[in-house]
């Protein structure tokens, strides 16, 4: 009997433990799995003045946004065509592009081929006798390059009037020439500008100071180029420039007045406008006649641009020469009827909102502006698209 009991217990299955499978040693939570990309959260940048918009959502004005992102956009074709176009047969070893993000315009850390690649119908990369890969402009550039150049010297007149005006306005009649030479694409002057200055005796003068800067000065006033792009339109809308720019009259609330009262009052305290011809930079810095005139003075160098329109960089940079003072942005930010502020804190830009229509487009367009945007729209191209997109034009 004894060894059936023992046969029993050495043949009857042992049942596993109901709470193995629970308790299993072996697990697969050190398993990460992938999110793709596009199901991933969106971490939202820092909030920083790099970043921050200089306008309130409920201010900002979607076509100035979009000009701005269209620069950065095309910020690698408009600095590599300037600099290859001052490259001796505009060309450049690719080895040596790669090191030049700043002035090609490339994020940093990037590869410059990515960016050459973009516009196929602008850019070329060949292999030179030398063994060496270098950047050039493709053949149908160097002819859009021709045309450009025949535009540059149909419009010089109006460049050396330009510059003339800049230097009208400024406060001794004098702007140092590398000022005038780094801000030249804004006002559609030609990049040997410097060299054309000997050509014009008669309205300019270069001075050499100890330091060795060369200082651009006017040597002749012309009084019938002394008259500012308001003046203009004050004559043929005087409403118009009468609404145009509003410089509030403090007063007690004891006065009672109402709101035609206050129009009024206000419309007196803002008009008549100081020229920014005038000597407007001898008032008391701080005093309303002082502000009226450095606003005049804004608003005329943005007339002079040929968008209409200047990074807050570039208006700073003859801070000296307009006699601006650091509380500029607050000073535009009062005239939301003429200006408009752009971009981020760090970065903005100030538009003439007059010139340009409800859709953002310049209402009146240099021939310099047209030529950049038919190379935008060629940037934008493909191998093969060049046939009927140069027929359209």
């Amino acid at each position: 009997m004894a060894w059936r009991l023992f046969l029993t217990k050495i043949l009857t299955p042992t049942l596993p433990n109901p709470n193995f499978l629970k308790t299993s040693p072996f697990s697969t939570s050190f398993l990460v799995t992938k999110i793709p990309k596009r199901l991933r959260k969106k971490h939202k940048k820092p909030d920083s003045p790099r970043t921050r918009p200089v306008q309130p959502d409920s201010a900002r004005i979607p076509h100035f946004e979009s000009i701005l992102n269209r620069d950065s956009v095309f910020r690698f074709l408009t600095k590599t065509k300037e600099f290859l176009s001052k490259q001796p047969e505009r060309v450049l070893r690719l080895d040596d592009a790669g090191k030049l993000y700043r002035e090609l315009g490339f994020p940093r850390g990037r590869k410059v081929v990515k960016s050459i690649q973009r516009h196929p119908l602008i850019f070329d990369v060949y292999r030179h006798v030398d063994n060496k890969m270098w950047l050039g402009f493709t053949d149908f550039v160097e002819r859009l390059l021709e045309e450009e150049r025949s535009i540059m010297e149909s419009m010089e007149t109006d460049r050396v009037n330009k510059v003339r005006k800049l230097l009208m306005i400024s406060k001794e009649k004098r702007i140092p020439l590398s000022k005038i030479y780094h801000n030249r694409l804004l006002f559609g002057i030609p990049e040997d500008f410097r060299d054309r200055v000997a050509k014009f005796p008669e309205y300019f003068r270069i001075v050499v100071e100890n330091d060795g800067k060369r200082i651009l000065e006017l040597v002749n006033w012309d009084p019938t180029l002394a008259v500012s792009e308001l003046e203009r339109e004050f004559i043929v809308n005087e409403d118009k420039v009468k609404k145009a720019f509003k410089f509030p009259v403090k007063y007690g609330k004891d006065l009672g007045l109402d709101e035609s009262d206050t129009r009024k009052l206000n419309l007196l305290n803002t008009l008549p406008l100081v020229s920014p011809y005038s000597d407007g930079w001898k008032f008391d810095m701080w005093s309303l006649e002082a502000e009226k005139y450095r606003v005049g003075v804004v608003h005329e160098f943005l007339s002079l641009t040929l968008e209409k329109r200047a990074s807050i960089h570039n208006i700073v940079e003859f801070k000296e020469e307009f006699s601006l003072t650091r509380r500029t942005y607050e000073m535009l930010k009062k005239q939301p009827r003429t200006f408009h502020l752009a971009g981020t804190e760090m970065n903005w830009a100030v538009f003439l909102k007059d010139a340009y229509g409800e859709n953002g487009i310049l209402i009146q367009k240099d021939p310099q502006v047209v030529f950049n945007e038919k190379l935008c729209k060629f940037a934008q191209m493909q191998e093969g698209e060049v046939v009927s997109g140069a027929g359209e034009e």
